[in-house]
C-alpha cells in the first residue's frame, strides 16, 4: 500500500504543480520567423526531431474504451482553472507540458498554459501539428507521452492490471493510427504494461506488429517493484528488441530526484533551471547500468536511445567509466567483453538541442552516427522558434553528409524510419 500511495502521489507531482499556474512571461514570436519551410543549406534532408511530445487528448480513452471500461478510463477535469487527468475521481496530474499559444507566442516561466485549449492545437492534432514542422523545415518527429496518466508507476496504483492494460492499448493503437494519418511522419513510441510479464512480451509484440518503432521504458524499473534489467524476467522482451532492431529508449533519467538537490528558498524559476539540468546528465547513470550490467553482451544488437539528454557530458562519463573499469572493477572486469567506447559506439544514441559547444566540438569523438537532434517541442525548453538556424549554427561547418546523418540518417537507423 506504502508504494502505491507513492506512485499516486508521483503521478500528481508530475513536474511541479506551479508550473501550470497562471503566470509567467509571453515571448510574442514573429509568425514570418517560423514559416521558413526548409533552408537552401540543408537541401535533400528530411530533418527527424527525435524528441517531441504529443498531449493525449481529453477524450482519448473514453472514446475507445470497451462498453465494459467507458466509465473507469482516463479522463479531464478542471481543478481550480487547471485541466487534470483523473481515473475513477483520482487525480493522475497535468496534461503535460505546452507553452506554445495558438498564435505562436511562447510562454516563459512556466511549464504550460493552465488549459489545453489555451495552448496551440499542434500539441493534440495531428493536422495542426504537420503544419508547425512544415513551417519550421522539420519532417519528421518521434513523439514522447506528455503527462503521467500512461506511465506505469501511475497505472500499477489503480490495483486494476485490466484497466492498466487497456489504457496501454488504447495509447498505442492511437499512436499507431496517427503514424498513419500523418503519413508516416509522426511516430510515438509504445508503452507497455511492465508490471506483468506475460503482458510486457505480448504487447511489445503486438506494437511491433502495429507497426511502432520503439519501446519507452524507466531507467530504474525495481523502484516501481519491478524486477531490475539484471533479472531473466527481462530477458525475453529484450530478445525481442535485440532480434527485431526495435530499440528502447530512456527519456531523461527519472530515477533520480533533482528536487532533492535544490536549495531550500529558492524560486519556482530558480529551482526549475537546476532540476532541468540534473535529470539530463542523470542518463549518465543510465548510461553506466547498461554498460557495467553484462546485458549488452547477452544482446549484442541492443539498441538504446537516451533521450532529451544531450551529448556534451558523455564523452566525460565514457572517460569516467573506462577508469573505473581499470581500478573499480577487479572482480569483474573478466566478464565484460569490451570497453565503454566500444559499448557506446555499438549500443547508444543520444540527442542535442540546445548545446553549442558539444555538437560543434565533440561529434567526431563520439561518432557522427551516434548523435540524433530534438527540438523538445512544445515543452519550455524546447528549440521553437528558429529550429534550422540553431542547426546551421552548430553543423554548419560540417560537410553535408555528415549534416544529413546528424538530422535524417542516424534517427532511421536507429528507428527503423521508412524514408
Amino acid at each position: 500500500m506504502e508504494r502505491e500511495q507513492e506512485q499516486a502521489g508521483a503521478a500528481r507531482r508530475y513536474w511541479s504543480e506551479e508550473g501550470y499556474t497562471d503566470g509567467g512571461v509571453l515571448r510574442r514570436v514573429d509568425p514570418g520567423s517560423i514559416k521558413t519551410g526548409l533552408l537552401p543549406e540543408l537541401r535533400d534532408i528530411r530533418i527527424v526531431d527525435c524528441d517531441t511530445h504529443i498531449t493525449e487528448a481529453p477524450d482519448l480513452f473514453t472514446s475507445r474504451a470497451p462498453a465494459g471500461l467507458k466509465n473507469r478510463m482516463p479522463y479531464r477535469r478542471r481543478v481550480d482553472g487547471v485541466d487534470r487527468w483523473c481515473v475513477q475521481d483520482r487525480d493522475f496530474g497535468t496534461f503535460g507540458g505546452n507553452v506554445i499559444d495558438p498564435e505562436g507566442n511562447k510562454l516563459l516561466g512556466r511549464l504550460a498554459f493552465p488549459t489545453l485549449e489555451q495552448g496551440h492545437p499542434a500539441a493534440i492534432e495531428t493536422g495542426a501539428r504537420l503544419q508547425v514542422m512544415d513551417d519550421m523545415g522539420v519532417y519528421a518527429q518521434v513523439c514522447y507521452h506528455n503527462s503521467g496518466v500512461t506511465q506505469a508507476g501511475s497505472l500499477m496504483s489503480l490495483n486494476d492490471s485490466e484497466l492498466a492494460q487497456a489504457i496501454l492499448k488504447i495509447y498505442n493503437d492511437a499512436a499507431a493510427e496517427r503514424q498513419v494519418v500523418s503519413g508516416q511522419r509522426l511516430f510515438t513510441l509504445a508503452h507497455l504494461p511492465i508490471w506483468d510479464k506475460a503482458a510486457l512480451e505480448a504487447e511489445a509484440l503486438r506494437a511491433l506488429e502495429l507497426g511502432l518503432k520503439g519501446f519507452v521504458l524507466p531507467d530504474v524499473p525495481e523502484r516501481l517493484g519491478i524486477p531490475s534489467y539484471l533479472d531473466d524476467y527481462w530477458t525475453p522482451f529484450l530478445e525481442l528488441c535485440n532480434e527485431r532492431g526495435a530499440p528502447i529508449n530512456f527519456h531523461l533519467n527519472a530515477g533520480i530526484d533533482p528536487t532533492s538537490l535544490v536549495w531550500q528558498g529558492l524560486a519556482f524559476e530558480q529551482s526549475l533551471s537546476v532540476v532541468a539540468t540534473m535529470y539530463s546528465i542523470g542518463n549518465a547513470a543510465t548510461l553506466g547500468n547498461w554498460m557495467v550490467s553484462g546485458r549488452l553482451d547477452r544482446h549484442p544488437k541492443l539498441k538504446i536511445g537516451l533521450i532529451e539528454s544531450g551529448m556534451g557530458w558523455v564523452p566525460f562519463a565514457l572517460e569516467a567509466l573506462e577508469h573505473q573499469f581499470d581500478e573499480m572493477l577487479p572482480s569483474k572486469a573478466h566478464l565484460l567483453q569490451r570497453r565503454p567506447w566500444e559499448y557506446f559506439a555499438d549500443h547508444f544514441w543520444v540527442t542535442y538541442w540546445f548545446e553549442r559547444i558539444g555538437p560543434a566540438e565533440l561529434l567526431e569523438t563520439l561518432g557522427p552516427d551516434k548523435v540524433l537532434f530534438e527540438t523538445d517541442f512544445p515543452h519550455p525548453t524546447s528549440l521553437y522558434p528558429g529550429v534550422q538556424q540553431r542547426v546551421l549554427d552548430t553543423l554548419g561547418d560540417y560537410d553535408h553528409g555528415i549534416r544529413k546523418k546528424v538530422l535524417e540518417r542516424n534517427a532511421v537507423a536507429l528507428y527503423n524510419l521508412p524514408f
